[in-house]
């Protein structure tokens, strides 16, 4: 079925646009983790496991900075990203810094923050408009304060600017019991179904079709909030996770090009993908190569080694790539790509990686349904 709606020929000429994960890359905002906080202990972040804020960084650590050291790797790299970013003439917005380390209440309960590492999580672009999404984090509630001068200013040159309904995040929105699934367990996830809640990086865009997994930042209701916001002229396919804690998409199912998807082979069962998946070409990509010795090692596995697969965009052939996957570097060659590569490893310690620590606000191409 061909969509016969309109396509919104203003946004081009607006501050905000962008369709999908690949266009050539005109502006983007890219995180900081200045102040970072490790998050105030809760059951939202038990799908880190208990061993990071237990064995790895102390149960007592929760609720504390981050060891300076790692700030500043992690910041090493990711003004190595900007610089590859401006060198390719591309504009480049950063958040403020933030009080993390203060305390802030609501009636029901108090947290510390934790950083704006992650741009990616907290705001969806689809077209002119920027969404503001529902984290489950409750050390994340204010985080979008970070953005909001880059917002206004998006806003008062024109760009539309939504959010999803505050989330109230009391415990009735959490498994209390939660404990990660093990392999045969039936999935489950630490958020229940009592609001919307959801993060932008459980969706990711193709044009006029949106995919998003549910996950344990993202629930059915929060899917459901984000079709009727964006209407008759999207269509939103929820692709099934196999991951034991399923959290964002961006290390899942990840679209490269029109036409061509990176899977996960280990999160996604290709059969089971929506039908309108299997007219592309869906590229499987070889195992995560391993981390060099760093003197930080046991604390990078915070984001899993399929972070991987957590790749940007420049256009549709240029392809950012931690530097040291090799062997993901070789397989996007031979299906066409060309990656640069980046340095990349101390910033997983933020639970992001290449893809999570941007928002591409400006691409330069129209809106577009590559499945019809």
């Amino acid at each position: 079925m061909t969509l016969s709606l309109p396509i919104d020929t203003t946004a081009a000429e607006g501050p905000v646009c962008s369709h999908n994960e690949w266009d050539p890359l005109e502006e983007v905002i890219v995180g900081r983790v200045t102040g970072a906080m490790l998050p105030t202990r809760h059951v939202a972040e038990r799908v880190w496991g208990n061993s990071v804020l237990g064995s790895v960084l102390g149960r007592a650590s929760a609720g504390k900075r981050y060891p300076g050291y790692i700030i500043d790797r992690a910041t090493e790299e990711v003004e190595r990203f900007v610089e590859i970013l401006t060198g390719e003439g591309v504009t480049v917005r950063r958040p403020e810094p933030m009080p993390f380390s203060r305390t802030f209440k609501t009636p029901e309960w108090s947290s510390t923050g934790f950083c704006t590492a992650s741009p990616r999580d907290g705001m969806l672009v689809v077209g002119d408009q920027i969404i503001e999404t529902a984290s489950a984090w409750r050390s994340r509630y204010f985080e979008i304060f970070g953005y909001r001068d880059i917002l206004n200013d998006y806003f008062r040159r024109g760009a539309r600017w939504s959010a999803a309904p505050r989330p109230r995040l009391s415990d009735a929105s959490y498994n209390q019991s939660f404990q990660p699934p093990r392999e045969g367990d039936a999935l489950h996830y630490v958020i229940t179904e009592n609001e919307p809640l959801l993060d932008a990086a459980d969706f990711t865009r193709c044009g006029r079709d949106l995919f998003v997994i549910r996950s344990n930042t993202t629930n059915l209701a929060g899917i459901e909030w984000m079709r009727r916001h964006l209407g008759s002229g999207y269509r939103v396919h929820q692709i099934q996770s196999r991951q034991r804690k399923p959290q964002h998409i961006d290390t899942t199912f990840v679209p490269l090009a029109p036409g061509k998807v990176m899977i996960n082979p280990e999160f996604i069962d290709i059969g089971a993908l929506p039908d309108i998946v299997k007219k592309w070409e869906v590229l499987v990509p070889p195992y995560p190569d391993p981390i060099p010795a760093t003197g930080l090692n046991s604390y990078l596995h915070l984001a899993g080694s399929w972070i991987s697969l957590n790749v940007f965009m420049l256009d549709p052939k240029r392809v950012v790539v931690e530097e040291n996957q090799v062997s993901l570097m070789r397989a996007l060659e031979s299906w066409g790509f060309t990656p640069i590569p980046c340095p990349f490893i101390h910033y997983k310690m933020f639970a992001a990686g290449l893809h999570c620590a941007t928002l591409d606000v400006r691409r330069r191409g129209s809106l577009e349904s590559y499945f019809d």
